[in-house]
């Protein structure tokens, strides 16, 4: 890299229902012909699913006498404002791996170690951020009590030692507690940050299979290229998808690792094995990586095709010197050529969900220009079903060691305003959180005033399946101390169970249209369904001698929208 250079079973509804279940009546709502750009949310036909009986549905009689019904814009909608878009996926790095981020640092107790994790998603939160990645996997361990690997070395100071609670169920149910997506971060092939297996516990699998390891560059590595290392590696992943309530499996920049000077990384014999029908090592390593990529995703919509599949790679695929079609760059690293990782295929083939490419330089940075991989990413992923996020590099501005740009505190505001060109851009990721709290420059301040002053869903993979839910019936607004409390029927008969909910909100009117809702001007937060019958939310921001207009719709795990409620006029 880049990134680190330097349970019990669920009871969410939604993770219950089998694979099955999930089909039945959720396939892909996308028809053919429907651009990828429309189902996203950026135009407004895209904002809500058809419901059956209107904007009305469900409504009783006395519902609908106490609210304002929503109006559908009589014309077209004027274009959503780029600055407050409505769907956008905003998330942060928590790596684990050498305690980058949490925990902090190895022994601390259960919690101190939840109180550190819980402050991380403080600052997600008021950094208005919808999802968090965390590393759950750093070195063939586990921050769970998974059956194939040890526990993690970074939790306690020794692996192998269980730190008195399950982190994995713990980080998913508080995030999702914020209404937070989670990523579940794995690494597959590191084991060690050192070459000495002794370290390992005596059961690991390393040290049973020692020919399924290779040392290389101060580390050591699982062999990519034997089979049985490959299928283990997806197995021990599974164990996590399967019994977690995760949102999505996540791996970084790392597959066969990166070239360090000239020293080859010793697979001669592995390939004089297996490499048979290859024209070189090369292509078969690269097809080692492939595999991994495509049955790692199968098995992960067989299980539960709600869950995303999402790569973050070193942006740089090929550079143009060496493929025509690779970027006009000149960087050192090639994913394709130096770490056997053929990310446009993966793309192409749609073998994964979304794609985070760490585009970690800045504007005019001449072997990597970020003006240059932007829309060189955007064209890789225009057609597909795809996601493109952009992977920033937090940790770079305002440090010494790095090119003057950085020092800017601007800068990385200037990236996502130059993403709004490219609306082939969903979203970004930013490493890493620690570096999100320190704020240095006050690059994230800025960051949150120009383009995070409201809340956003995240897009919709219409590639999982899934629709909207029935429209929820908000039955009450009133105010109270602290700001207005809202009241809705949570689950209306029909229809998928909600996941969360967005609350809109109007200041100084009593009529609202779809087309207030086409942005995110209105939006005001998003809340978790907890499976109760009612819901409940206070608006703290709400201020006093104020009149305000509530709506709330529903979403499902895939982010699919409803219609609308019925209003609600209070004033406070």
């Amino acid at each position: 890299m880049v990134h680190e250079s330097g349970f019990a079973e669920s009871s969410d509804e939604s993770s219950a229902q089998s694979p099955a279940q999930w089909s039945e009546g959720h396939g892909p709502q996308r028809p053919h012909a429907l651009s990828r750009r429309g189902v996203l949310g950026v135009g407004l036909g895209a904002a809500f699913a058809s419901v059956s009986g209107g904007l009305a549905l469900g409504a009783s009689p006395a519902a609908a006498a106490a609210g304002t019904g929503v109006s559908h814009a009589a014309a077209d909608c004027p274009a959503p404002d780029p600055a407050m878009p409505k769907r956008q996926f905003r998330a942060v790095w928590i790596a684990s791996v050498a305690n980058i981020d949490w925990p902090s640092r190895p022994g601390l107790s259960v919690a101190e170690q939840q109180a550190e994790y819980r402050a991380l998603l403080d600052d997600a939160e008021r950094n208005r951020f919808n999802a968090v990645v965390v590393q759950v996997r750093p070195t063939a361990d586990a921050f769970w009590p998974s059956p194939y690997e040890p526990w993690s070395s970074w939790l306690t100071g020794t692996q192998g030692r269980d730190p008195g609670y399950d982190p994995l169920e713990f980080a998913v149910r508080e995030a999702h507690a914020r209404n937070l997506e989670f990523h579940a971060w794995f690494n597959p092939y590191r084991v060690s940050m050192g070459t000495d297996p002794s370290v390992l516990t005596p059961d690991h699998p390393a040290r049973k299979h020692p020919d399924w390891i290779v040392a290389y560059g101060g580390k050591l590595y699982y062999n990519p290229g034997i089979p049985e290392v490959r299928r283990f590696c997806e197995d021990a992943i599974m164990d996590a998808v399967r019994r977690y309530d995760i949102d999505g499996v996540h791996f970084d920049d790392y597959f066969y690792p990166y070239p360090v000077g000239t020293t080859p990384f010793d697979d001669d014999a592995t390939y004089e094995r297996y490499g048979d029908g290859f024209a070189d090592k090369a292509s078969w390593r690269r097809h080692n990586i492939d595999l991994l990529i495509q049955e790692l995703g199968a098995a992960i919509k067989d299980a539960k095709p709600w869950v995303k599949f999402g790569v973050s790679p070193f942006a740089v695929w090929r550079n143009q010197a060496t493929d025509p079609e690779g970027s006009a760059t000149t960087a050192g690293a090639q994913t394709y050529d130096d770490l056997a990782a053929d990310t446009r295929k993966w793309v192409r083939e749609e073998w994964i969900d979304y794609i985070a490419p760490q585009v970690y330089w800045s504007i005019g940075f001449a072997p990597a220009d970020y003006a240059v991989l932007i829309p060189w990413w955007s064209e890789q992923v225009e057609g597909t079903d795809v996601q493109l996020f952009i992977g920033q590099a937090t940790y770079k501005v305002g440090t010494s060691t790095q090119s003057p740009e950085w020092s800017d505190p601007r800068e990385m505001s200037r990236h996502l305003t130059f993403n709004r060109d490219y609306p082939e851009v969903l979203g970004d990721v930013y490493f890493s959180a620690k570096d999100v709290r320190a704020n240095r420059l006050s690059h994230m301040d800025i960051v949150r005033a120009e383009h995070y002053s409201r809340p956003a869903l995240i897009p919709v993979a219409e590639q999982l399946g899934g629709h909207a839910p029935a429209q929820p019936l908000l039955s009450a607004a009133e105010p109270v101390a602290d700001g207005i409390r809202l009241t809705w029927v949570a689950r209306p008969p029909g229809g998928p169970a909600p996941t969360s909910y967005a609350v809109y909100r109007f200041d100084g009117r009593a009529t609202v249209d779809t087309c207030d809702l086409a942005d995110a001007h209105g939006l005001v937060a998003t809340v978790r369904d907890t499976g109760a019958s009612r819901q409940t939310f206070v608006d703290t921001t709400a201020g006093t001698g104020q009149t305000y207009t509530y709506v709330v719709t529903a979403l499902d795990r895939i982010q699919h929208e409803s219609e609308p409620s019925r209003s609600r006029t209070v004033r406070r």
